[in-house]
Order: C-alpha cells, then structure tokens, then sequence
C-alpha cells in the first residue's frame, strides 16, 4: 500500500496553513490555517473493509512545564513522547483520496465536533466516517479559553522554544473490519489499540514541522 500527499513531500516541511500555528515575528506564534493536508493512497490489498488513518508527532516533549517560556529553551535531546493529532476511522476501501482541506479548515476554540466526520461523497453516495479526539484535548483542559473536546484533524503546533524539529507522521491502516469495534466518543489512542490484530497492511508518509527559528 503506498500512501502520498500533494501538501508536502515525504521527509519535506508541511507548509504553516495546515498547522494550528505559525511564526509571528511581534508574539511569536499565531493561529494557522488548520487546514488538513491533501492525502492519497493506492494498492490497497485484497480483503480490506475499511481503512484508518492517524497523524502523531513522534517529538513532543515528555515533561512539557518548560514549552513555550519565556527565558528557557527545550534541548533536542530531551524524553519525547508522541502527541496524536488525527484518526479517522471507518474509511470505506473505495476511498482514495482526502482533499486538501475537506475535513479540518481553520482553528475550532474548543474543539470541533465528533465523533461522525463530516459526511463524505463519493461514487455517488455519501458516507459517514469517524473521528477521534486529539490530544488537544488534554493539552487545552486547563486554558479556559480553548478548554473542550478536540476531534478530528488538529495540525502542528510544537512548542515554540523547542529546539528539536518535529515530525509528523501520516499513517494509513487497511483493517479486516468493516467498522472499528468502538461505540461512542473515542481518543485516538483508544482507535489504534483497537484496530490490533486487523491490521492487513500500512503506509505512512512523514512532514517536518517546527515554530523555533533556530531549528528552523
């Protein structure tokens, strides 16, 4: 199965509108355009009912107090962890492509809705996907402002003292199962323990992404 994005090149920087933030020379880093990339797949093997999709960031900190202080900066060489920003569970194998923007476009304060995807159109139907809450979600629970459930495509925002560029890592499954054994609300964590042992094969490929000018 191979899976590519006309957004970015695998290994390339992904452009800031499909981050949550950007540079801002005056404040440091401002709110993006959040626009999911473009992504598309094929050789999708024989028996597959459904598809999943996850983008995590492999380089967040493990301890994030010091993220984004004025006065500290986070080594490239600190415990990292990985940080889920997307899954999309459900996608009917005829599905081949996702645009550029079709599901996630522009900055949603307090999450947008889930877990049903915006509905999808294709072969003349449409078709209801699922979408998992980010972990945007843990990551805005104390910030009044922002504080709800983040589902769906929330793109990169490393924190901007790091000195460590991140890489974002777009991941497709092709499962054995029509739909993912979970009911309800979902994290995306939660979507990818499900999917063991449905697992027929996977492709990813992989943008690099920072909001610190050194590593920049």
């Amino acid at each position: 199965m191979k899976l590519w994005s006309d957004s970015f090149r695998n290994g390339g920087v992904i452009p800031a509108e499909f981050a949550f933030a950007e540079p801002d020379p005056a404040k440091r880093i401002r709110l993006a355009a959040n626009r999911n990339p473009h992504l598309a797949w094929s050789e999708v093997p024989n028996g597959t009912q459904s598809l999943l999709l996850l983008c995590i960031d492999g380089d967040a900190p493990a301890d994030a107090a010091d993220a984004n202080q004025e006065g500290k900066l986070l080594s490239p060489d600190l415990p990292r962890s990985d940080f889920y920003h997307w899954s999309l569970v459900d996608i009917p194998p005829e599905l081949s492509t996702i645009a550029a923007g079709q599901l996630s476009n522009g900055v949603v304060p307090r999450g947008k809705p889930g877990p049903d995807a915006p509905l999808v159109v294709f072969n003349g139907g449409q078709h209801q996907l699922r979408h998992g809450l980010n972990d945007y979600t843990d990551w805005f629970a104390g910030d009044p402002a922002m504080a709800g459930e983040y589902f769906g495509y929330d793109g990169p925002c490393p924190p901007w003292n790091d000195l460590r560029v991140h890489h974002y890592v777009f991941r497709l499954y092709a499962l054995d199962v029509p739909r993912l054994p979970l009911e309800g609300r979902f994290t995306c964590l939660e979507a990818s323990i499900a999917m063991r042992g449905h697992i027929l094969d996977e492709a990813q490929t992989i943008g690099a992404y920072s909001l610190n000018p050194q590593a920049r």
